[in-house]
């Protein structure tokens, strides 16, 4: 594995899949939660932790299935205040040579992702998974968006266009 090593690594060998599947629990250590706070931008992650089980799959390829969950604060889009969360989901990886992605690309199946080298990094996978799982624009539940949503002239949200164009909406 070259490159820095990630916040959240967990490399399981691929020797150590074989015939039947290998599961593992994992979760982040007080150190990993602080780098991963500074990586996804939160103000703190309480908790992480994942089950995870790889299975092997004919044609060579290898079938990374996981259920995770986090509890973490994000600051509010709106009041710059903390706001509590938490995250649960579920998700699924299939790893294998470069060439196999072609065999395997159903709209139905799960992300391919190639294997490089000889292992598979779950607690990167998890991750990287959970970062997604993140609202993006987290809000606190008095900050409230007030819009004005009536147009004042009543001609609907392209009458500045319409009369830069010389003529008046329909």
């Amino acid at each position: 594995m070259s490159g820095p090593v990630p916040e959240f690594s967990r490399p399981v060998p691929l020797t150590r899949v074989g015939a039947g599947p290998f599961r593992q629990e994992i979760a982040a250590s007080e150190a990993e939660r602080a780098a991963l706070v500074q990586r996804f931008g939160l103000i703190s992650l309480a908790r992480l932790n994942a089950v995870v089980e790889l299975a092997r799959e004919a044609g060579g390829t290898i079938l990374l299935t996981a259920e995770f969950a986090g509890e973490f604060e994000q600051e509010c889009v709106a009041k710059l205040e903390p706001v509590a969360g938490s995250v649960e989901g579920g998700f699924a990886l299939r790893y294998g040579p470069p060439e196999a992605e072609l065999e395997t690309s159903g709209d139905d199946d799960p992300a391919f992702e190639p294997l490089s080298g000889e292992m598979i990094d779950i607690g990167e996978a998890v991750a990287q998974e959970f970062s997604l799982s993140l609202p993006p624009f987290p809000r606190a539940a008095d900050a409230a968006v007030e819009a004005d949503l009536e147009e004042p002239n009543g001609d609907g949200p392209f009458a500045g266009l319409a009369r830069l164009a010389g003529r008046k909406p329909d």
